[in-house]
């Protein structure tokens, strides 16, 4: 049996109306990951596997690689028994296409491990 194709510029719910393609495509975000304070993976999107370079330092690698190194990448942390969120600074060393490392830390710099960590990546797929 051989593989088909379908091809849509536009998907249309029954109710919901109707959404063009490209968004889709370039819309969605193309990794994500949450992980414990362990740097256990909880949940992930295209992460093929996490590393913890320290107190708060972690470098998240792909299972797909992006077309550039140029990704948007976006973060939380914070615990399960506070409304604490800390800052999530991607600016430890430069992204490539198949990683990103950042470092979660406190208003006064000092780096921290939280029970909840996550980031996403909005960029192109290679």
């Amino acid at each position: 049996m051989a593989n088909g194709k379908i091809k849509a510029d536009t998907l249309e719910h029954s109710t919901a109306g109707s959404l063009d393609t490209q968004y889709v495509v370039n819309g969605s975000a193309k990794v994500w990951e949450r992980h414990n304070a362990s740097h256990s993976l909880e949940s992930s999107f295209n992460v093929s596997s996490i590393t913890d370079n320290g107190t708060g330092d972690t470098t998240v690698t792909y299972s797909n690689a992006l077309s550039a190194a140029t990704q948007v990448i976006g973060g939380s942390a914070g615990n399960n028994d506070s409304n604490e969120c800390l800052i999530v600074s991607n600016s430890r060393a430069a992204s490539t296409t198949t990683t990103h490392r950042y470092v979660v830390g406190d208003s006064g710099g000092t780096y921290r491990d939280r029970a909840v960590n996550a980031t996403l990546v909005q960029g192109d797929l290679a």
